[in-house]
């Protein structure tokens, strides 16, 4: 099924493949979602709604084995400080749901930041707009169609 994220490549020109997999309906994980459609989690990346210290809402695109790291965030996006949106502000501000949620076709154009590990890998997968279905697509195309910042913004990994 095309999705608003799909039609939205398409008027780019952009190629892209979709990838369905069976939801569970208790786990939204991009490690799960991972293993269902055959990618390395650190090529599954998650697109989270932050809002600043200024009230500026954000996306960070992170890989789906690691944490967000707000104070990186924040450096990145110019804020003294970044959180989470709340759950139940998330669908209303990108007229996505929890696990469905991606830049492309979002109902308004927020800016984009995106981890730099993104541009090691030749595919990389993001929600489709909705639970299901993901994008995959190469970098390039997704740093070109989301307009995408890209700056370190993860946690280090404690050894």
């Amino acid at each position: 099924m095309k999705t608003n994220a799909a039609r939205y490549l398409d008027s780019l020109g952009i190629h892209y493949e979709l990838r369905d997999y069976a939801l569970d309906t208790e786990d939204f994980s991009a490690i799960l979602v991972a293993e269902k459609i055959g990618m390395p989690p650190e090529q599954v990346f998650k697109t989270l709604l932050c809002v600043t210290s200024d009230k500026e809402h954000v996306f960070a695109v992170v890989p789906g084995n690691v944490e967000l790291d707000f104070k990186k965030l924040a450096h990145a996006a110019g804020a003294r400080k970044v959180e989470m949106v709340s759950l139940k502000d998330v669908q209303p501000l990108t007229g996505y749901i929890r696990g469905g949620v991606t830049v492309f076709g979002a109902k308004k154009d927020f800016p984009v930041y995106a981890d730099e590990t993104l541009e090691l890998f030749d595919l990389i997968s993001v929600s489709a707009g909705i639970r299901g279905t993901q994008i995959v697509l190469s970098p390039a195309d997704y740093i070109r169609a989301s307009h995408a910042n890209l700056a370190d913004l993860t946690k280090e990994h404690a050894s």
